[in-house]
């Protein structure tokens, strides 16, 4: 299963790091990735491979980085994302 993971925070050292070691543990493969520094506003989405497993487990681990962080980040199955961002 493919899903998308967005990242939008205020910029600090780290977050791209945290994020894909969280991935990278739970054996979710990063197919693409764009990010960019509006300000000092950091924004990223990912488009990951998931590989058969679930995203509680994994959205659970990266809400955790999101409080550590002061970020919000949502990891979502790429055809629900898709369907709420069509016009």
């Amino acid at each position: 299963m493919k899903a998308v993971v967005t990242v939008v925070g205020k910029d600090k050292v780290g977050i791209i790091a945290k994020v894909s070691t969280v991935l990278y543990e739970n054996g979710v493969n990063i197919l693409d990735i764009s990010q960019t520094i509006m300000q000092d506003m950091f924004t990223m989405i990912m488009l990951v491979e998931m590989s058969g497993k679930t995203t509680g487990a994994i959205s659970e681990k990266l809400e955790d980085i999101a409080r550590e962080m002061g970020l919000s980040i949502h990891l979502q199955n790429q055809e629900l994302f898709e369907s709420m961002h069509r016009i």
